[in-house]
């Protein structure tokens, strides 16, 4: 039983589960970035561009022959240029997190010097104790 147990603590803890949110979110996100891609960004691209559907891009290396069920081979660059954009927009999206994130950070961490005020110096605190020791003499 000892395997079950320890495959139990392994798969229940706590930075195991935040890593399988973050990649099923990861995965949504992906897909909401595709979207706007390939149906907000790219359209309006194209059509300042004469129209032109980057999707379909593409260098033809070999015409297709449908005598002998052969099918064109060629370089999708079109696909690449949607793929790249993709890429960056995912890249400006999390450095916009990460900036945001470290943002909130500095901040709290601003906020939690600032509630503690600072030690005195070692010459301050021997001033005290010279200060402390003439009050009572006198």
């Amino acid at each position: 039983m000892g395997i079950f147990k320890e495959f139990k603590e392994f798969a229940v803890r706590g930075n195991m589960i935040d890593m399988a949110v973050g990649i099923i979110m990861g995965g949504a996100f992906g897909g909401v970035v595709n979207s706007l891609v390939k149906d907000v960004i790219m359209p309006p691209i194209g059509k300042a561009m004469s129209g032109v559907d980057f999707s379909s891009l593409a260098y033809v290396l070999q015409s297709a022959d449908p005598a002998n069920n052969k099918e064109a081979i060629t370089i999708s660059y079109g696909v690449f240029i949607n793929a790249v954009i993709n890429f960056l927009v995912v890249a400006f999206a999390v450095f916009m997190l990460v900036k945001g994130i470290n943002t909130a950070r500095k901040r709290l961490e601003g906020e939690q010097e600032a509630a503690t005020p600072p030690e005195p110096s070692d010459e301050v605190k021997l001033l005290t104790q010279i200060r402390d020791s003439l009050a009572h003499r006198a």
